[in-house]
């Protein structure tokens, strides 16, 4: 039989895991926020820094080598910055899973 205080216990546990989770994920969505934030910004510098070079070229080999680095560069930074923020969801996931599986650690056994 189940006490009202091991109830109550119970339901605090329960509460304190759910605070935990929701603290968790608002960290997480907060550093993917800031992790788009600063691509825009890089991929908007960079735009504005070919644009610049584009209009002083000379020659077409001028246009043409500039239009290839700024190419090079942009894809470069697209895998780069993709792979940093597909390792923040997946850290995202982790830390919003992790609270609730403590829990459930303690009502579930492990399977052997």
């Amino acid at each position: 039989m189940t006490t009202t205080e091991e109830i109550q216990q119970q339901g605090k546990e329960q509460l304190d895991a759910a605070v935990a989770t929701a603290s968790s994920f608002h960290k997480g969505v907060q550093a993917i926020a800031v992790a788009f934030g600063d691509y825009t910004r890089k991929t908007v510098e960079d735009g504005n820094a070919f644009t610049e070079k584009l209009v002083g070229a000379k020659s077409l080999d001028q246009a043409v080598a500039a239009q290839t680095e700024y190419a090079k560069t942009a894809y470069e930074t697209f895998v780069n910055e993709s792979q940093k923020i597909g390792g923040l969801y997946a850290d995202l996931a982790k830390q919003a899973y992790k609270p609730l599986e403590d829990f459930t650690a303690k009502f579930v056994p492990a399977a052997r």
